[in-house]
């Protein structure tokens, strides 16, 4: 049995706001499932990281207010925290003063799903992201599917009428699906099956739910679905460690970054 995280980054309407889509997925077998999650933990715990979020966009973006806090580096994470919390709060107060609510409401959003990693530098937070991607360059039982469409070049008529995000799950379920294939003998007694894991998205979840009954009953159009078994499951990523790391790689493929 084996399962494949999968996570994706873009939008995948033209034009959109960003010029390519990715659709990234990390394969391993079942059995080393508590021993990567432990890893990743272990790997993250000098960083105060263990029991939160593994976000790879929002853990290397600047973080301006550290800028302005004097000989932040020299002081301690409980220090660092409030001097990030007061130099923030402050900004948040002359904004509201300013009459900006739109502004306000997308950096209170982007204080929001950065306040887990502000005890930490940009170099720290680089290097906890380095740190990780070693981790899983080591695993030598794991394997990668990707795909990356450039939307300035994507033709619907070429693809059955698919639109980019379905082009892309198809694309990532056929190549997952024929890996598969290959990893056991010929013949019913050497089986090997998989479960989908994907990032949860309620519009994403209908469609993609959709998409695998018709693969299991027509196929796609590369090969037929014998060993993945059900529809996706949609997971919250903040409680799953493997869907994090799909992100971690699914930016590493990304030409955005």
């Amino acid at each position: 049995m084996y399962l494949c995280y999968i996570d994706e980054s873009g939008t995948p309407e033209v034009p959109g706001n960003t010029s390519h889509f990715v659709l990234c997925g990390i394969a391993i077998p079942v059995w080393h499932w508590r021993d990567v999650e432990r890893e990743i933990t272990f790997a993250l715990k000098p960083y105060g990281l263990d029991q939160e979020e593994f976000h790879t966009a929002w853990l290397i973006r600047p973080y301006f207010e550290q800028s302005r806090i004097k000989n932040f580096s020299t002081l301690t994470w409980a220090q660092r925290r409030t001097a990030v919390e007061v130099e923030r709060n402050t900004y948040l107060l002359k904004l509201q003063k300013a009459n900006k609510p739109g502004l306000y409401k997308q950096v209170k959003k982007n204080y929001k799903h950065t306040r887990p990693y502000i005890h930490l530098t940009y170099d720290e937070r680089k290097a906890a992201v380095k740190k990780i991607a070693e981790c899983i360059s080591n695993w030598g039982f794991a394997r990668l599917f990707a795909e990356c469409i450039d939307k300035l070049h994507f033709d619907p008529a070429k693809t059955g009428g698919r639109t980019i995000d379905e082009q892309a799950f198809e694309q990532v379920v056929s190549r997952f699906e024929q890996w598969i294939t290959r990893q056991a003998p010929p013949g019913p007694d050497h089986q090997n099956f998989a479960l989908l894991v994907h990032d949860m998205n309620q519009t994403v979840a209908a469609k993609h739910s959709k998409m695998m009954r018709q693969f299991f009953q027509d196929g796609t159009l590369w090969t037929t679905i014998k060993h993945i078994v059900e529809t996706p499951f949609f997971v919250d990523s903040s409680l799953t460690r493997m869907v994090q790391m799909a992100e971690r790689m699914r930016l590493g493929a990304s030409p955005l970054l």
